[in-house]
């Protein structure tokens, strides 16, 4: 028996995750493909076990789940499989917390409230960075508002070796590059292409750097949430630095990021599973770090006067996660929701995403001993 389930461990994100809740002493059985790839965890942690799933079989990975007599599922495989892990941790009578999912799978997953309540079970769809840590500073300060007109959210992030390394999963960046971008337009969903909406912002810590709309679910999740409190607009913006940028266009032209499946001496390739793997043996310069702003505008109404707040989470590279970079933001927060459920400061049953159940107050303090530092219009907060 295992306090944890986390399935796509042996990824980035997933690896990342695992380690956390290792750190703080939980056990786990870490779901995979590779297990070459987590095997120093494995070696360092004895708390730590494996193995090998597959997202596709709904039925198989609700047993292996069942099995591990975990009641908490963090799964951290590609998006496209969040809706097959859900069913599966349904069939498993599990939480389910994941990284997030395209708007349609979004819609799907908080659909599925009604039923899992009546099995007394939670989901927490996006719980990474962005989306997780935005939409909790949201919640926080949405409500120093009477009424909300516009959200703005993002990232932007730099690097002190401006070399290429992956940021997160190169599948959803080159999604975001790409897909038509849903935004928030006078109440209307709207889609936008994002390289032609690119403007120039400043952000603490990074500096000025270009950005644009990017497909992202919280466009949706935020209207759901506080349409009641009038928004009108809502954007999300990504922000790459110049060398990273560029690195990701030209993949694109050469076609690297299709789906499409190619015919290589027999054998049917998918350009982006490809591109993934060869990503996977890229190395990180020794001495390389990263920085990240995570941010959410607010322009609103209180006590009939204009307010705006500016929250801001900052992200350093930690000492023992070099290899990590910024991705700490992602995986340690699913870590932290799942032990916020464990340890039943979350406890409501349904369907949910972070701006809908997770309280900040205790959210922000886990942040802090993870380094990041949470402020409000510049004011330190955790």
């Amino acid at each position: 028996m295992v306090d944890f389930v986390v399935l796509g461990a042996t990824g980035m994100q997933g690896k990342i995750t695992s380690k956390d809740l290792l750190e703080n002493n939980y056990s786990i059985l870490m779901c995979g493909r590779d297990k070459s790839r987590i095997e120093h965890l494995l070696k360092k942690y004895k708390k730590a076990k494996f193995q090998y799933f597959d997202a596709r079989k709904i039925n198989e990975t609700a047993e292996t789940i069942k099995e591990s007599g975990a009641n908490i599922a963090i799964n951290c495989v590609e998006g496209d499989w969040n809706l097959n892990i859900l069913k599966s941790c349904i069939k498993a009578n599990a939480n389910c917390i994941d990284l997030g999912s395209e708007i349609w799978m979004t819609k799907e997953q908080l659909n599925l409230d009604a039923e899992l309540k009546k099995k007394g079970i939670i989901s927490i769809t996006g719980a990474g960075s962005v989306p997780d840590i935005g939409n909790v500073m949201l919640k926080y300060a949405a409500e120093k508002f009477n009424k909300i007109n516009d959200i703005e959210v993002g990232f932007s992030w730099d690097s002190n070796i401006k070399k290429f390394v992956v940021p997160f999963s190169i599948q959803s960046i080159i999604e975001e590059f790409t897909d038509p971008a849903p935004i928030v337009e006078s109440r209307h969903f709207i889609k936008k292409t994002p390289l032609s909406s690119i403007i120039e912002d400043y952000h603490r810590k990074i500096g000025k750097q270009k950005e644009f709309f990017v497909r992202h679910p919280e466009t949706y999740t935020f209207y759901r949430y506080y349409k009641n409190k009038g928004v009108k607009n809502i954007r999300f913006y990504a922000g790459f630095p110049q060398h990273s940028f560029e690195k990701i266009n030209s993949m694109i032209e050469l076609g690297l990021g299709s789906k499409e499946p190619i015919n290589y001496k027999g054998t049917q390739v998918i350009p982006v599973e490809f591109l993934t793997e060869v990503l996977k043996k890229l190395k990180i310069e020794k001495g390389y770090k990263e920085k990240e702003n995570l941010w959410v505008r607010i322009k609103g109404i209180k006590n009939k006067s204009k307010k705006e707040i500016l929250m801001e989470c900052i992200v350093p590279t930690l000492k023992g996660w070099e290899d990590a970079g910024c991705n700490i933001d992602t995986g340690m927060p699913a870590s932290i929701i799942a032990q916020m459920i464990k340890k039943e400061i979350i406890k409501e049953k349904g369907s949910f995403s972070p701006e809908g159940i997770v309280p900040p107050e205790p959210f922000f303090k886990e942040l802090k001993k993870r380094k990041m530092i949470v402020l409000e219009n510049g004011k330190r907060i955790n």
